[in-house]
């Protein structure tokens, strides 16, 4: 598309806005017919801890929307000299699952507890016995359970509950619903009625007859959307809170707000039976989508959906990046003190490229990267590790690989699970995120680490903003009997270019001898924790 033509798809609203809310960043991408990026913004933000609740707050999450689209609206304005005043279509995605609950005057009555919480043990565990499903301790609906077996004060006014997407597109919108793939994080899933699971839905309002709590579950959950459908318009309300200038105006459709799991899958085309992705940035989870039901349920794995609605197998560990960007900061520290100012980008380049030249199996050196619990591997909060012998072979290049095999050890310790006992079968797995900015290593190190051919997109770099744009987009289709399959690989990923990485043995055998190491100290973890 020329510039004449990107230009005038803008001043013509024929342009399609997505934004979504990261652990790190809130990213907006505008994109035009062509499903290509027109222009993107960014607002900057972190979680807190406080009073040991990993959280944002909901001025920070307003005030991010706004940062991120006047940086929108900055940059097309910038690019192309006209003013972003109307789209075609909006959709907002957000990290799932978490702890949103509101009063019947959309007062907050929490502070929101993020997925980085590992709170609910209990809960999860009486509910995945409940109901023969996984539920995970990130779940909405564990951390609903959790405060009701609290009888926490709060527990009897709740009168919906929301993720992140969900309470931003309600902001903007006024509407209370949810896409289905978001939906499966706050509860089960049925895959034919494409709605909560009815029978567990009865379960739990079984189980909480005569608590605080005091409500039907249905009562209080968003109502789901399906894919492709309208889910609401931007009110006045909504357009001032997202552009408070007045510049850019009410009345555009917006989809039906996503995961951030879900926007990934669009990102990188993996919706159908035998086809993944791996998406790693402060957490790691890959979503492998399932030929057939798995045996049995494991702690380790939680079944959710794409965004059609079928079941996806996800393992989801909660720490990946941020103790290996804590090293990146301590290693700049060093030469910032010999006088040698590296730019951020040229840093991590130099640590991944020793970590290429490290011994496969990293000589002996271990690295536990839990900045936060870790339910996967029973650990109940984070104390980041550094393990090796006295006679280990303690190198800077074994360091940096032990330092991004920590990124995807706990990874692999679900995946084996699938691909070992359950005989999931992988034709590809496609990666995106900011692990792999620099693709080798760390696109061969997770080739090697599951044993499957890795693919990064060249558009793996647009990420969930650009997946829940393509999902507004697929709103918008003039033929309404065009599936999202159909759409994503006819209109947007034909002849689109990828590189492949396929595992080598050298590194499958030095994987697995790390891996050995890092369960066997796994003990040491714990009792770090513990004591």
């Amino acid at each position: 598309m020329q510039l004449t033509e990107k230009k005038n798809e803008i001043l013509d609203g024929k342009a399609v806005i997505g934004i979504e809310f990261g652990s790190t960043r809130i990213k907006a991408v505008l994109i035009g017919s062509d499903s290509a990026p027109l222009a993107s913004g960014v607002h900057d933000w972190q979680n807190e801890l406080a009073d040991g609740v990993w959280t944002y707050s909901l001025d920070a999450v307003k005030n991010g929307l706004q940062s991120c689209f006047a940086d929108l609206m900055k940059n097309v304005e910038s690019e192309y000299g006209v003013q972003l005043t109307k789209a075609a279509g909006m959709g907002i995605s957000a990290m799932m699952h978490g702890y949103l609950v509101f009063d019947e005057n959309d007062g907050l009555l929490v502070p929101f507890r993020t997925w980085r919480n590992t709170m609910t043990a209990e809960a999860a565990e009486k509910l995945t016995a409940e109901f023969g499903f996984n539920i995970p301790q990130r779940w909405s609906i564990a951390h609903l359970y959790q405060a009701i077996l609290k009888n926490e004060p709060h527990i009897g006014n709740i009168r919906f509950m929301t993720t992140l997407a969900g309470y931003v597109h309600y902001l903007l919108t006024g509407r209370k619903v949810i896409g289905i793939g978001d939906a499966s994080g706050i509860f089960p899933i049925d895959p034919e009625a494409k709605n909560y699971d009815a029978d567990m839905t009865a379960k739990f309002d079984r189980l909480t007859e005569g608590t605080g709590f005091g409500m039907k579950l249905s009562d209080i959950l968003p109502e789901i959307v399906p894919v492709g459908e309208c889910a609401g318009t931007l009110t006045e309300s909504g357009a001032k809170l997202l552009d408070p200038t007045g510049v850019f105006g009410a009345g555009v459709p917006l989809c039906p707000p996503e995961g951030d799991a879900q926007t990934g899958m669009a990102a990188t085309n993996s919706i159908t039976p035998r086809t993944g992705n791996v998406s790693a940035g402060t957490s790691i989870f890959s979503m492998i989508v399932l030929e057939k039901n798995l045996s049995s349920a494991h702690k380790e794995i939680d079944i959710v959906t794409t965004p059609n609605g079928d079941p996806v197998a996800m393992v989801h560990c909660n720490n990946c990046t941020t103790d290996f960007d804590a090293w990146v900061k301590v290693f700049g520290g060093l030469l910032t003190k010999a006088g040698v100012e590296l730019p951020k980008g040229k840093l991590y380049s130099m640590i991944y490229e020793l970590a290429a030249e490290g011994n496969p199996d990293c000589g002996g050196v271990i690295s536990y990267n839990y900045y936060a619990g870790e339910p996967v591997t029973d650990t109940a909060s984070g104390k980041p590790l550094v393990m090796r012998d006295p006679d280990s072979a303690f190198t800077i290049q074994n360091l940096a690989r032990s330092l991004v095999y920590s990124c995807v050890a706990t990874l692999k310790i679900g995946m084996d699970i699938l691909t070992g006992e359950e005989k999931v079968a992988l034709d590809m797995i496609y990666a995106h995120g900011g692990l792999f900015k620099d693709p080798v290593p760390s696109q061969s190190i997770l080739a090697a680490a599951l044993n499957t051919d890795i693919t990064l997109m060249s558009s793996a770099g647009e990420g969930g903003a650009w997946g829940i744009a393509l999902l507004a987009r697929f709103m918008g289709r003039t033929d309404r009997s065009e599936t999202l399959t159909g759409y994503l690989n006819n209109r947007v990923f034909a002849g689109m270019s990828g590189s492949t990485v396929s595992p080598t043995q050298r590194d499958i055998d030095g994987i697995s001898a790390y891996m050995t190491a890092y369960r066997k100290g796994l003990a040491a973890e714990r009792a770090v924790i513990d004591n």
